[in-house]
């Protein structure tokens, strides 16, 4: 019998992609905002791969029904192997900066939308042993810069709690992957990134480096490979030299 992976964010570029990696193995359980783009995934996934694909309506600015929603998910199912959080929100800097609304967006859908998410799953996921959670969150994380900090924030807080969750899940067996993305082609990205640059990846490179992560139980990956000495270069920038750059 096939285990069950839940996708969150599942509409996304790279959450479509790292669907069709993992439908290869498990049976799938898509969670977005979107019916129609979730059943149109869902159909495909069925068509091209030997897997049973459940979709569910998500908000995740909706904390309040988050718990209730895990839930759901957990009866529909026998045994969930593990789930992906891919969902998130990528404002333009400036007008975040203005618009407190587009600020407050950005904080609870990249970070507190994901804690009120990740506890109950936490809660759920130990009690089964050997299961994992893989959660993307990005370089812009790593530290804080003029172009995106608002987003690299909510970014920043969400890699913290996923080093305090790995902590507490090492204890139960439950893996707990952070995904730090760099640039990525995607629709989020539109108009901020060159496709053709070398360091922009495609959403099925991004997705291949989280399965590969989650199968060999990696602590955090960076994706593509060389974001990690890229942003290891910009955190050892001191202060006084950093803040004067045009980051």
């Amino acid at each position: 019998m096939r285990q069950t992976v839940i996708i969150i964010g599942a509409t996304s570029d790279i959450a479509r992609a790292t669907a069709m990696e993992l439908a290869k193995q498990y049976d799938l359980v898509l969670v977005g905002r979107n019916e129609t783009e979730l059943e149109a995934i869902a159909s495909d996934l069925s068509v091209r791969s030997d897997c049973q694909v459940q979709t569910y309506l998500f908000d995740a600015r909706n904390l309040d029904t988050h718990a209730e929603l895990v839930a759901t998910w957990f009866e529909e199912v026998d045994t969930v192997a593990g789930a992906v959080v891919c969902h998130g929100f990528l404002p333009e800097q400036t007008q975040a900066q203005r618009d407190w609304e587009l600020a407050h967006q950005t904080l609870d859908v990249n970070f507190t939308s994901c804690v009120a998410l990740l506890e109950p799953l936490m809660d759920r996921l130990e009690s089964q042993h050997e299961s994992f959670l893989a959660v993307v969150s990005s370089v812009a994380g790593d530290r804080g810069r003029q172009s995106n900090y608002i987003y690299g924030a909510a970014k920043g807080g969400l890699s913290v709690y996923l080093q305090g969750l790995r902590n507490r899940g090492t204890k139960s067996g439950v893996h707990v992957l952070t995904v730090k993305p760099g640039f990525v082609a995607t629709a989020m990205t539109i108009g901020l990134v060159d496709p053709k640059s070398p360091l922009v990846a495609a959403p099925e490179k991004v997705a291949r480096d989280i399965v590969r992560g989650i199968r060999k139980r990696k602590n955090v990956i960076y994706s593509r490979w060389f974001w990690r000495y890229i942003m290891l270069v910009i955190r050892v920038i001191p202060e006084w030299i950093f803040k004067r750059l045009s980051l």
